[in-house]
C-alpha cells in the first residue's frame, strides 16, 4: 500500500485491537479515555474512547493488501501481499509462541512477478491462504498457499505440490509451489471463501465472478459481470454476496447466480469499499472515493428466497462519522459491538463512531407504546401521577374504549342520553346527540302523519330547510313586562318553526311555547342562557325573574341581580344614556349570554351581528335567533356562512345545519381529522341511514376502522352488537352467510329447511345433544339421506337441533341471526379444524381443548386450537 491511502483492519479475535495499513503496519488498542489518557501515543477517537499505539511494523515495503490470520494462535499474524506478487507472513508485537516465530518472514513467491491484489484466509482450514494476482499470459492468477506445507505436508497430494525452493533449503522460508493454481490467463481482483463449504472460493476475475470448487478444479461456476471488486459474503445470510464496480453495488444470491437480485446505484464517483455489518442482519455499508459520508443500505426486510422478478425493498441513508467533515479513507465494522465502526482519514486521523438504529414505534391497542432500537425493546410505562392521568384522559383511543364499555351510541330510544354515556363533559357531543334526538323524534311524528316529503327534509339539516322556506310572514310583537310598547319585527313560516324545533327551543305541539325549554335550562342551572332565550322571545319580565332566581340559588352569582336591574331600565330611545352605557360596557362582560342580551337590546332592527357572530354562544341558539329575526334574504346567507365555518372547524354543532348529508360527511371528516374519533362518526352517520351517505367511502372507512378497533381491544361482543345495530339502521350492510356446509356424498347443502320437515324417518332423532326430548335434530343429509359425520368425542352423528322453521323453506334465504330462540345454541353447532379436518360439536370441542392441546382423534397430533391466533384469548368485554 505504498503511496496509497490508509486502510483499517479489525482484529478477528481481539475486540479492542485494529491495524492501520499504508506504508507501514500500526497496531492500536482502543479503550475508554479514562484508562488510556495517561499512556503515551494516545489518540482521541470520540468523547468516550481513545486509541493507544502498541506496535509498528515497517519491514514489509510495497504493501498492496493485508489479511489477518483468523485463528487466535499464533497471535497478531498477518499476511502481506506486495507489488511483486510475493506474500509475506509478518507479525505485530513480540509473541512467545514458537509457531509464530517459525512462520515469521515466510514468503510465498509466484512463478512470474506481478501485483498481488487481494488475500483471503480460509476460515476453517487456517493453513490455506488464497492470493489474487494480476493477469499473466502464461500463469495462473489465483494461488492457494499452504503456510504449513514444510512441516505437515498433505500425503494425498503429489510431492511437487509442496516443493520448497532450492534457494533457501536450510530455512525453508520461501515457498514457490502453491497448493492450488486457478484462473489461468486472467486477473483476479477480489476473493472470499464461501461459508457453506470450506473448499468453495468466490473470485472476482477480470470479466466474471467465478466459484471455484477445490474438489474439482477443472470446473467452475461463473457469471459474466463487471461487478468483480470487493466480493464479500453476508455473515448472517451466507447465500447473499455483495460486489461492486465503479459506482454500482451488485447483490447476488448464490442459489440463483445468473444475475444480481439487486443493483444499487451510488454517486458518480467510484466505490472504494463495501462491507456487511457483522452485528446487524442485512446492513451494508459503502464508501466512495473522496467522500465524507458512508452510505448504509438496510435490507432487513428483503424477501428470502428472493424471487426472479421482484426486487427486495431497501432503506437507504447516509451517516457522517467525522465531525470536521474530513474525507474518509476507509472504515471497519467492530466485530462484536453493535453497529460500531472506526473510520480513518488520509492523514491517519481516526474516529470511533456508532450508527444509531432507526427507531420503530408500535402503539398497542390499549395506548401502550413500545419501540425497538437495535437489539433492545423498550416499553413506555404509564406515569401514575396526575400528569400522566391527564395525558391519558386526553387520548381519544382511551376515551373511545371507555365509551364502548359504557354502551355509547347504542341507546336508540333516548338518543340524547348517548352524550351522558360519553362522559357528558363535551359540549359538542352534547349538541350532536340532542340534534340527532330531535331529528329522530320529529321524523317519527311525521311518519305518523304520513308526511314523507317533510320526513326526508328533517335529516337534510336546517341549511336545506330554510332554503325551502316559503310563505314567510312578518309579525310585529310588543315587549312583555316592559313599559315600552315598541313593536319588534319577527318572521314566521312552517319551515322556520321546524328549525326552532330542531334547535330545541319549542316543543312538538302546534303552539309555539318556549316555557318548557326555559324550565329545563333552569333545572340545569344555565341561568344566563335561559334569561337570553326569554329575552329573545320578547319577555323581558321573565328574563329578569330568571336572573333574580339564579342570583338567589345555592351556587348563584350575585352579579345577576345587577344585570336584572340593568334590564329593568331598558328604553328604546336611540340617544338615551342607558343605551350608550350598555353599548359601551357589554363587551367586558365575561358571560357571553349576558353580552348578547345587551347587544340585542341596543341593536338596530335587522342588524344583529353582535348576537349572530358571538362564537361563545351555542350554535343552536344563534340559529334559532336567526330564524326568528332575519328575513328571507338575510337568513340563507347567514346559515351558509355559518355552515362553512362549522365544516372547516369540524365542529359537531354544525350537524344541526348540515344534517346527515354530503355536507355533514365533509364536516365529520374535518372532525375525525382533528380528533380521530371514528366511533362518534360511525354512530352519527348511521342514525339517518340515507343510502348515499352510508355508502360514502369515508363513512365506510370510519365504520371499518371502528370495527377493527373493537376487535383489537378484544371487544368481540361489542363489535357484534355494533354489527347488529348497524344492520338495523342500514339493512344493506347485513352480512351474507360465510360458511356453507355441504354433504360429502351428494354435494348439496345440508342446511335445515322446511321442506325436510315431513321426513321424520331415517336419520332424525327426537333428542338433541343435551338429551332434551322437546327438540328434533337433523342428523342426515336432507337430499340423499346419508348420515352426517360423527362428533370426534361423543361419536354421535352431528346435526342441528331446531324448534321452528326459520324461513320460507329456501335454503339460500337470509336468516335473521338477531332473532332470539330461532336457531340452535352454539354448543350444538358444527365445528372442525381446517388443518386436520377433524371436528365435532362446538361445546364438546371447546371442553376438550380446555385440558388438552392435541386433536381428540386417535393418532392425530394436530394442535388444532393453537393454530387459531385468537383461540386462547379471552374477550375483554366478557362478563
Amino acid at each position: 500500500m505504498s503511496g496509497s491511502k490508509p486502510d483499517i483492519l479489525w482484529s478477528p479475535h481481539h475486540v479492542d485491537r485494529y491495524v492501520i495499513c499504508d506504508s507501514e503496519l500500526s497496531l492500536y488498542r482502543i479503550g475508554s479515555i479514562g484508562s488510556a489518557e495517561a499512556k503515551a501515543g494516545t489518540l482521541p477517537l470520540s468523547e468516550e474512547t481513545a486509541a493507544t499505539l502498541l506496535a509498528i511494523n515497517s519491514d514489509t515495503p510495497y504493501m498492496k493488501c493485508v489479511a489477518w490470520y483468523p485463528k487466535h494462535e499464533p497471535e497478531c499474524l498477518l499476511a502481506v501481499g506486495q507489488a511483486n506478487g510475493r506474500v509475506v507472513l509478518t507479525s505485530l508485537g513480540q509473541s512467545p509462541n514458537s509457531k509464530c516465530k517459525e512462520l515469521m518472514g515466510k514468503e510465498f513467491v509466484p512463478k512470474h512477478a506481478r501485483q498481488c491484489n487481494t488475500l483471503a484466509w480460509n476460515p476453517w482450514d487456517s493453513n490455506w491462504l488464497a492470493a489474487g494476482l494480476d493477469k499473466h499470459r502464461a500463469d495462473f492468477s489465483v494461488l492457494i498457499w499452504d503456510i504449513s506445507s514444510k512441516y505437515a505436508p498433505d500425503i494425498s497430494l503429489p510431492m511437487e505440490k509442496i516443493r520448497l525452493s532450492s534457494g533457501d533449503t536450510d530455512s525453508g522460508l520461501v515457498v514457490t509451489k502453491p497448493l492450488y493454481e486457478l484462473g489461468q490467463n486472467d486477473a483476479c481482483l477480489s476473493l472470499c471463501w464461501l461459508p457453506r463449504d470450506q473448499k468453495l472460493l468466490l473470485a472476482g476475475m477480470h470479466r466474471n465472478l467465478a466459484i471455484f470448487d477445490l474438489r474439482n478444479t477443472s470446473q467452475k461456476t461463473f457469471v459474466n459481470t463487471k461487478a468483480i471488486q470487493g466480493v464479500t459474503v453476508d455473515p448472517h445470510f451466507h447465500e447473499r454476496v455483495a460486489s461492486f464496480f465503479e459506482g454500482q453495488v451488485a447483490i447476488w444470491d448464490l442459489r440463483k447466480f445468473e444475475k444480481p437480485v439487486l443493483t444499487l446505484t451510488e454517486q458518480p464517483k467510484p466505490l472504494t469499499k463495501v462491507a456487511w455489518c457483522p452485528t446487524r442482519t442485512g446492513l451494508l455499508a459503502t464508501l466512495t472515493r473522496d467522500s465524507n459520508v458512508i452510505r448504509l443500505y438496510d435490507m432487513q426486510h428483503a424477501p428470502t428466497p428472493i424471487g426472479d422478478e421482484t426486487e427486495p425493498t431497501i432503506i437507504e441513508r447516509s451517516v457522517q462519522p467525522c465531525s470536521d467533515n474530513s474525507v474518509i479513507s476507509s472504515f471497519a465494522w467492530h466485530p462484536s459491538a453493535q453497529n460500531r465502526m472506526v473510520v480513518v482519514s488520509p492523514n491517519r486521523a481516526m474516529t470511533d463512531f456508532t450508527v444509531f438504529e432507526r427507531i420503530s414505534l408500535a402503539w398497542g391497542s390499549t395506548t401502550s407504546l413500545m419501540w425497538a432500537c437495535g437489539r433492545h425493546l423498550y416499553e413506555c410505562a404509564e406515569d401514575g401521577g396526575q400528569g400522566g392521568s391527564a395525558e391519558k384522559d386526553r387520548d381519544i383511543a382511551t376515551k373511545m374504549r371507555q365509551r364502548a364499555q359504557n354502551g355509547y351510541g347504542h341507546d336508540t330510544a333516548q338518543v340524547w342520553r348517548n352524550h351522558l354515556l360519553a362522559g357528558g363533559d363535551d359540549p359538542q357531543l352534547k349538541s350532536l346527540w340532542y340534534t340527532l334526538h330531535f331529528m329522530k323524534q320529529y321524523t317519527e311524528d311525521l311518519e305518523q302523519k304520513q308526511q314523507g316529503s317533510k320526513q326526508s327534509l328533517i335529516y337534510s339539516g336546517i341549511k336545506n330547510i330554510v332554503r325551502s322556506s316559503s310563505g314567510t310572514t312578518e309579525n310585529r310583537r310588543c315587549w312583555r313586562g316592559s313599559d315600552r310598547q315598541t313593536d319588534v319585527a319577527r318572521y314566521h313560516s312552517e319551515e322556520r318553526s321546524l328549525a326552532l324545533q330542531l334547535c330545541g327551543w319549542i316543543g312538538r305541539g302546534p303552539e309555539v311555547d318556549v316555557e318548557p325549554f326555559l324550565k329545563t335550562l333552569e333545572q340545569e342551572g344555565e341561568w344566563e342562557r335561559a334569561a337570553a332565550v326569554a329575552l329573545f322571545n320578547l319577555d323581558i319580565r321573565r328574563a329578569i325573574q330568571i336572573l333574580n332566581k339564579g342570583a338567589s340559588s345555592e351556587k348563584g352569582d350575585l352579579n345577576l341581580n345587577v344585570v336584572a336591574m340593568a334590564l329593568s331600565g331598558y328604553t328604546d330611545e336611540k340617544n338615551s344614556l342607558w343605551r350608550e352605557m350598555c353599548s359601551t360596557l357589554r363587551l367586558p362582560l365575561k358571560k357571553p349570554y349576558l353580552c348578547v342580551m345587551f347587544a340585542f337590546l341596543t341593536s338596530e332592527p335587522g342588524a344583529y351581528d353582535g348576537v349572530l357572530y358571538e362564537s361563545s354562544v351555542a350554535v343552536r341558539d344563534r340559529v334559532a335567533f336567526a330564524c326568528m329575526f332575519l328575513n328571507d334574504t338575510q337568513l340563507p346567507r347567514y346559515i351558509d356562512k355559518l355552515t362553512n365555518e362549522m365544516k372547516e372547524a369540524g365542529n359537531l354543532e354544525g350537524i344541526l345545519l348540515t344534517g346527515l348529508t354530503k355536507d355533514g360527511v365533509d364536516l365529520m371528516e374535518s372532525y375525525v381529522d382533528r380528533t380521530g374519533d371514528v366511533q362518534t362518526a360511525s354512530f352519527c352517520m348511521l342514525m339517518g341511514s340515507p343510502g348515499e351517505v352510508v355508502k360514502d367511502t369515508r363513512v365506510q372507512c370510519w365504520i371499518e376502522n371502528y370495527r377493527n378497533l373493537l376487535d383489537a381491544w378484544r371487544f368481540w361482543h361489542k363489535r357484534a352488537e355494533f354489527d347488529i345495530h348497524r344492520s338495523k339502521l342500514d339493512p344493506s350492510s347485513k352480512p351474507l352467510a360465510q360458511v356453507f356446509v355441504s354433504c360429502n356424498f351428494c354435494g348439496k347443502s345440508i342446511s335445515y329447511s322446511c321442506s325436510a320437515m315431513p321426513h321424520q324417518g331415517r336419520g332424525f332423532s327426537q333428542y338433541g345433544v343435551s338429551g332434551s326430548p322437546t327438540k328434533s335434530k337433523v342428523t342426515s343429509c336432507p337430499g340423499c339421506r346419508k348420515p352426517l359425520p360423527r362428533c370426534a368425542l361423543c361419536l354421535m352423528n352431528m346435526g342441528t337441533p331446531v324448534s321452528s322453521c326459520p324461513g320460507s323453506g329456501k335454503i339460500d334465504e337470509k336468516v335473521d341471526l338477531t332473532r332470539d330462540k330461532k336457531l340452535a345454541q352454539f354448543n350444538n353447532w358444527f365445528t372442525w379444524c381446517h388443518n386436520c379436518r377433524h371436528g365435532g360439536h362446538a361445546g364438546h370441542m371447546l371442553s376438550w381443548f380446555r385440558d388438552h392441546s392435541e386433536c381428540p382423534v386417535s393418532a392425530c397430533t394436530c394442535k388444532c386450537m393453537q393454530l387459531d391466533t385468537t383461540g386462547n384469548l379471552v374477550p375483554s368485554d366478557s362478563s
